[in-house]
């Protein structure tokens, strides 16, 4: 192993990271030369492992804020991880994903997983899962009246603007959701050739109430098809975010009714969705439940204090973390009524719960419910009712999902 060097990236180092997960991701387009990949990377943020002058492994972080229950907290976002396939095997990814964990200043780290197995062992939990939509639209109406609103249709790098204050309305109010500043937006609206797989340019559509005011966008491309028996295109929803419950409807009334489509593909929902409780035939929305962000604790008690809770708590947590040893022992946990007043202390008494802390990380944004973890073996009870009672108070009104893999 002495030949392998870890650093941190440069901005020389651009070229080359994007070599090495090309090959290890198996892409095979060649890059945009226009792509705004640059816009968004931080090479300081990217810890590489490189033999003889040559990068071999990289481990990404992306510094925006995630929302969590109650609140908007900054978070290490976790990309592009990858070891050249010749260089597998040699603890390489080890090595760069604990030195990642050790530089972040948040207290909070998220990732999507290509394979769940790989990041367990390293603490994160599964956090949040997404819901694949792929509804046949001649099957589904909305039950809900027509709102009073008008839509109109644009580019959405030219309408970035609208839509980044409509998402900032929003953001708060969706654990899972990640922030965006003008560089992500950029990047985000950007319509390179390569991302599009056969489908149309990315169209926009906005919902304007009766005053004038943008409450909802959808951004969507279209897949073109026929057949025997005419036109079947697909409708690629890329996201949908909406402040009211009128913009949410109109902007689904619009996507489901898209002239000569079939269907409706939308790979980022929530098991809420609120499109479920709308239609008038759920089970045509063809929805499919998968794993959606990872999330690491590496600050236990400043974690655990910026979030908010849904009831008055008192608890005695026993945390295990090979990694993080700051992380482990035995831990007080208390919030008063409406989540308020949050304290978070080391604690010499006897533990409520242990649990590991790829289990706390399942359960911070109220999506994996500590009562099925414990259900699951996972989570040891020592004090009756200490389970339902800490399930509750981590839970949320909503679930998390995210909107978007970084």
């Amino acid at each position: 192993m002495s030949d392998y060097v870890l650093r941190t990236a440069t901005e020389s180092d651009l070229a080359p990271i994007a070599h090495v997960r090309r090959e290890a991701f198996g892409l095979t387009t060649e890059p945009d030369p226009e792509s705004t990949y640059r816009l968004t990377s931080e090479p300081g943020r990217n810890h590489v492992v490189e033999q003889d002058g040559r990068i071999v492994g990289v481990v990404g972080t992306f510094t925006r804020d995630l929302a969590v229950p109650g609140a908007v907290i900054p978070a290490a976002h976790v990309t592009g991880v990858v070891v050249s396939p010749v260089h597998t095997r040699k603890g390489l990814l080890r090595r760069m994903i604990i030195e990642q964990l050790h530089a972040a200043p948040e207290a909070i780290a998220v990732l999507w997983a290509s394979e769940g197995r790989i990041y367990q062992r390293f603490g994160y939990g599964l956090a949040s899962h997404n819901v694949t939509m792929r509804a046949d639209r001649r099957e589904l109406s909305l039950r809900v009246p027509q709102g009073p609103g008008t839509l109109r249709s644009g580019i959405p790098s030219e309408l970035w603007k609208q839509l980044a204050e409509v998402y900032s309305r929003v953001l708060p109010s969706h654990p899972g959701w990640s922030s965006r500043d003008e560089k992500w937006w950029k990047h985000l609206t950007s319509d390179p050739a390569d991302r599009r797989e056969g489908a149309t340019t990315t169209r926009a559509v906005l919902y304007e109430n009766p005053e004038g005011v943008v409450d909802g966008y959808a951004r969507y491309r279209i897949r073109p098809g026929w057949d025997d028996n005419g036109p079947k295109q697909e409708v690629d929803v890329v996201e949908v975010v909406a402040a009211t419950t009128e913009a949410y409807a109109e902007l689904y009334r619009f996507l489901l009714r898209v002239d000569l489509a079939r269907s409706l593909v939308q790979s980022h929902s929530s098991i809420d969705e609120p499109l479920f409780h709308m239609v008038d035939e759920p089970r045509a929305l063809g929805g499919k439940i998968g794993d959606g962000l990872w999330l690491r604790i590496t600050d236990l008690p400043r974690a655990l204090t910026a979030r908010r809770y849904a009831a008055p708590l008192d608890v005695v947590l026993e945390v295990t973390d090979e990694i993080m040893e700051s992380n482990a022992g035995r831990w007080r946990l208390r919030a008063g009524a409406g989540g308020a007043l949050v304290n978070c202390t080391p604690a010499d008494g006897d533990p409520d719960l242990t649990l590991g802390i790829a289990d706390l990380g399942a359960a911070y944004l109220g999506g994996s419910r500590l009562g099925a973890l414990h259900l699951a073996g996972r989570i040891q009870q020592h004090r009756p009712g200490a389970v339902a009672a800490t399930s509750t108070a981590f839970g949320w009104p909503t679930a998390p999902y995210s909107i978007e893999i970084f």
